[in-house]
C-alpha cells in the first residue's frame, strides 16, 4: 500500500495531485490491465511519472527539447549501421538459433563512434549546417538505433527455383515494408500515445541508452550497489565469453538433452526429453540464444500463460496425438519443421508442380497426400485459435480504450510522456497517406509486370486484412510483448480464393502479414522514440530513408550468401545456415499454395479437426470476460488467451528448447527476483538483459567470421568440431529426428 505519510509527499502536494490521482485511476478503469495496480499508478501520479513500474525503472519522466538529435553526425553514423547492421541481421536471419542484434549492437556500436565523432569532428558549417553540436546526445544516440533497425525471396528461389531480377525483390521488399510503415503512422494514436501500450521489448533498449549515458531518473534514484554502466559491460563481457562454449567449443550445453545422452537409441525417451525433434522436457539450457530465441522476457502473468500454455498443449496434448497415431503421426518425428509424404520421407514438392509453379492434380494424386509432425499440425490449429481469439479479446476488453482513443487528440494524452511530446511538431497524418499511395502503386507495378498469378484485387484484400487486424494485435503486443501473426489466416483465405498458384500465395501472405508485421516493428519504434522524447518529424525521416537502404542492403547479403555458403537452407549445413523460417514459410506454400486447403482441411481430409481452432479461439475469451464479470479480482484477469495461443505458435521453427528455459529464466527474473529484490531488479533487470543479448550477438559475429567461415570451415575439424562434446546431441534418436514407426520397404499410409 501506498505509505501517505512518506516524506516524500507533503499534505499540499496531496492535495494538488488529487485531480491526477483521480485522472489516472479513472484511466485504470477505461483499461483492466493485470500488469499494474492501485498503489503503483497512485505512486506514479504522484511522482508525475509512469503508473507502471516497468517504465518508471527505464524511461526518464524529464526532456530537455535543446538536446541536439537531426544532426549531420547523428545521420552519418545512423546510416552507415542501418547498412551494416541490416546486412547482418539479414545474415543471421538464415541461421538457427537466430539472435537478431539490430538495436543492441547498433546502441553499443554507435556509442563510442559517436563520442569519438564529438571529439574530431571539425566545429565547422558545411553548407549552413554545422557537422560538430558538441557533445554526443542521447537523442543523437536514439535516433541512430532506430535507423539501425525477406523471406519471400528466399522461398522463391529455394523451392520453385525462381531467381527474380534485383529491381523485382527490391520493389517487393519496399512495398512492403514502407505500406507498413505508414499503417503505423497513421494508427499512432491507439498504438503510442496511450500510457497502457507499454511496448516492454522497449523498456531494455531505454534502459541500456539511460546506462550509456549515466541519466538519473525516478525509477532509480540512488539506490545503492555498484552503476549500472559498470554493471552492463561485466555483464556483457561475460556474454561475449561465455558463448564461445555452448556455441563453438561444447555445442552439446546448447542442446543439453541429458537424458537422450544416457540412452540415444530408445526413441520413446528421446521424443520426451530431447530438444531437436523431441518435447523438450530436459529442461535446460546453456546457450542465451536459445533462452531469448523466442523473445526478451515478459510481465510474468504473460510469461505464465504461456508456460501454461505450452504445458497443457505440448506436453499433455502433442503426446495424446502422437501416440494414439492421430494423423499417422507415428510414422513421422514428434515435433519438425518440414512436411512429409506417405512413406515417412520428405515431400517432393517438385513431383506435383508445373512449370510454372502450379499444381498438377493427376502428379498429386499418383503422388502422396501432404504430412505434417504432429507439433507442426498443432500449431496451426493454435494460429487459427490466436486469430479468432484476438478480435474476440479486443472487442471484450478493449472496446471502450479504442472508442476513446479515436476521439482523443494527439494532443489529449494523459501522461507525461505524452505531455512532453506534444511540446513538438506532430507527422501530419496526409505525408504517411502519401507514402502508402507511393508504395501501393509500386506493389502494383511489381505484381503486374512480372509473372505472378497474383492479381490486384487480392494485393487490395491482403492489405485489408492487415490494416483491420493491426490495432487489436498490436495492443496485445503492446502490452504482453507477444504479436498475433496473421500468416495462416491470409495462407487460409487465398488458398480458397487462388488454389494451385503458390507465388500468388506469398505474394498474398507478404503483403497481409509481413505488411502487418512491419507496421508493428514500426510502431514499436515510434514508441521507443515516444520515450526518448525524439522529435516525430525527425523520426518519420529517419525511418523513411533507413528502411530503404537497409531494405536494399539486406537484399544484397542475401544474394552474396546464396552464391557463397555451401549447401544453404539444407537442413545439414555444417554453420547452422539451415533457413528455419524459410523452411516453415516454403511448407506454407506447399500446403495452402499449391495442394490448397480444400485438401488439407475441408470436410473428410487429414486435417479437418483443426478447422474447429477457430470456434474455440472464438469461445475462451467470452468465457474469461464472463467469468471477470462475477469474479473482477480472481485470477482470470491474468489469463490470455490471444497470448496463450500467440505465444507458443511459435513451434515450428521454434522448438520446446526455446519455451521451457526461457520460461524458467523469466519465472526467476519476473517473479521471484521483482518480488523479493526489487530495488535490484529495478537497477539492473533490463540492463542484464541488453547485455547478454548484445554480448552474445558479438560472439555469434566473431565466432562465425573468424572460426567457422576461414578455410572452408575446417579449422579445428578434427578436435574441436568433432569431439563427444559437439557431436553427441546429435548421434541420438532425437537428433537423428527418428519417429516411433517404420514402414517395411514400400509400404505406405494414410
Amino acid at each position: 500500500m501506498v505509505d501517505f505519510q512518506d516524506e516524500r509527499y507533503s499534505s499540499t502536494d496531496l492535495e494538488k495531485s488529487d485531480i491526477k490521482v483521480q485522472e489516472v485511476l479513472k484511466n485504470i478503469a477505461d483499461f483492466d490491465d493485470p500488469n499494474i495496480d492501485r498503489d503503483g499508478a497512485i505512486v506514479g501520479a504522484l511522482e508525475d511519472d509512469s503508473a507502471y513500474p516497468e517504465v518508471r525503472s527505464a524511461v526518464a519522466n524529464t526532456d530537455d527539447p535543446s538536446i541536439p538529435c537531426n544532426s549531420s553526425r547523428a545521420w552519418v553514423i545512423g546510416l552507415s549501421w542501418a547498412i551494416l547492421i541490416a546486412g547482418l541481421n539479414q545474415f543471421f536471419f538464415f541461421r538457427y538459433p537466430s539472435v537478431s542484434i539490430s538495436n543492441i549492437a547498433a546502441q553499443l556500436l554507435a556509442f563510442p563512434v559517436g563520442r569519438a565523432s564529438a571529439k574530431v569532428m571539425p566545429n565547422v558549417r558545411v553548407f549552413g549546417v554545422k557537422l560538430n553540436p558538441g557533445p554526443f546526445s542521447i537523442k543523437e544516440h536514439v535516433l541512430i538505433t532506430i535507423m539501425a533497425t525477406t523471406d519471400i525471396i528466399a522461398v522463391q528461389r529455394v523451392y520453385y527455383g525462381q531467381i527474380y531480377s534485383f529491381v523485382y525483390q527490391w520493389m517487393v521488399v519496399m512495398s512492403t515494408q514502407l505500406i507498413g510503415f505508414s499503417i503505423g503512422g497513421i494508427l499512432r494514436r491507439f498504438l503510442v500515445q496511450p500510457p497502457s501500450m507499454i511496448w516492454p521489448s522497449n523498456l531494455v533498449t531505454c534502459a541500456l541508452f539511460n546506462t550509456l549515458h549515466s541519466q538519473t531518473y525516478a525509477g532509480i534514484g540512488t539506490r545503492g550497489g555498484i552503476s549500472r554502466e559498470r554493471f552492463f559491460y561485466y555483464a556483457w563481457i561475460c556474454g561475449v565469453l561465455w558463448y564461445f562454449i555452448p556455441g563453438y567449443l561444447f555445442q552439446g550445453l546448447s542442446y543439453f538433452s541429458w537424458v537422450c545422452w544416457i540412452v540415444p537409441d530408445n526413441i520413446v525417451v528421446n521424443q520426451m526429453f530431447g530438444y531437436v525433434s523431441g518435447l523438450g522436457m530436459s529442461m535446460v539450457t546453456f546457450d542465451w540464444s536459445q533462452i531469448t530465441y523466442i523473445g526478451r522476457f515478459l510481465a510474468w502473468w504473460a510469461e505464465a500463460n504461456i508456460a501454461v500454455g505450452f504445458i497443457f498443449f505440448f506436453w499433455l496434448v502433442v503426446p495424446a496425438l502422437y501416440y494414439t497415431n492421430t494423423w499417422d503421426s507415428k510414422y513421422m518425428p514428434v515435433s519438425s519443421r518440414t512436411s512429409y509424404d506417405h512413406t515417412g520421407a520428405s515431400y517432393d514438392i517438385t513431383r506435383i508442380i508445373n512449370s510454372d509453379a502450379s499444381l498438377n492434380l493427376t502428379a498429386y494424386e499418383e503422388y502422396s497426400p501432404l504430412f505434417l509432425s504432429t507439433t507442426f499440425a498443432l500449431s496451426y490449429g493454435l494460429s487459427f485459435a490466436s486469430i479468432t481469439a484476438s478480435l474476440t479479446h479486443a472487442f471484450l476488453f478493449f472496446r471502450k480504450q479504442i472508442w476513446i482513443q479515436s476521439r482523443r487528440s494527439m494532443h489529449e494524452q494523459p501522461d507525461i510522456h505524452a505531455r512532453l511530446m506534444s511540446k513538438y511538431k506532430q507527422v501530419p497524418e496526409w505525408w504517411y497517406m502519401m507514402v502508402f499511395l507511393t508504395m501501393f502503386v509500386i506493389g502494383v507495378i511489381s505484381i503486374e509486370l512480372w509473372h505472378t498469378e497474383f492479381p490486384v484485387w487480392a494485393f487490395v484484400l491482403s492489405l485489408a486484412i492487415a490494416f483491420f487486424y493491426v490495432i487489436p494485435i498490436g495492443m496485445i503486443q503492446a502490452i504482453t510483448n507477444q504479436q498475433v501473426g496473421l500468416n495462416v489466416i491470409t495462407e487460409l483465405v487465398v488458398g480458397y480464393a487462388l488454389p494451385g498458384r503458390p507465388i500468388a500465395m506469398m505474394m498474398f501472405k507478404t503483403w497481409g502479414y509481413i505488411t502487418m508485421t512491419q507496421a508493428l516493428t514500426f510502431t514499436s519504434d515510434f514508441k521507443l522514440g515516444h520515450y526518448m522524447k525524439i522529435p516525430p518529424r525527425s523520426m518519420f525521416w529517419g525511418q523513411v530513408v533507413a528502411a530503404a537502404i537497409a531494405g536494399t542492403v539486406q537484399l544484397g547479403v542475401q544474394a552474396w550468401m546464396f552464391s557463397n555458403i555451401p549447401d544453404m537452407c539444407s537442413a545439414h549445413q555444417k554453420d547452422g545456415f539451415i533457413c528455419p523460417s524459410t523452411e516453415v514459410f516454403g511448407t506454407a506454400s506447399f500446403i495452402w499454395g499449391v495442394i490448397g486447403p480444400q485438401r488439407q482441411l475441408s470436410s473428410g481430409q487429414v486435417y479437418h479437426a483443426l478447422i474447429y481452432f477457430f470456434l474455440i479461439g472464438a469461445i475462451c475469451p467470452v468465457i474469461a470476460w464472463l467469468i471477470s464479470l462475477k469474479w473482477p479480482n480472481s485470477f482470470i484477469r491474468y489469463v490470455n488467451f490471444p497470448v496463450i495461443f500467440t505465444g507458443i505458435g511459435g513451434i515450428p521453427p521454434a522448438t520446446p528448447l526455446n519455451y521451457v528455459p526461457w520460461a524458467i529464466v523469466g519465472f526467476i527474473f519476473q517473479y521471484v527476483i521483482r518480488r523479493r529484490y526489487f530495488s535490484w531488479w529495478t537497477k539492473y533487470n533490463y540492463v542484464l538483459s541488453a547485455a547478454m543479448d548484445s554480448g552474445v550477438g558479438i560472439s555469434i559475429i566473431l565466432i562465425f567470421f573468424c572460426l567457422q567461415y576461414p578455410q572452408n570451415g575446417t579449422i579445428g575439424l578434427n578436435t574441436v568440431q568433432s569431439w563427444w562434446g559437439n557431436t553427441v546431441y546429435s548421434n541420438t534418436a532425437d537428433g537423428k529426428s527418428l519417429p516411433l514407426l517404420t514402414l517395411p520397404e514400400g509400404s505406405t499410409f494414410g
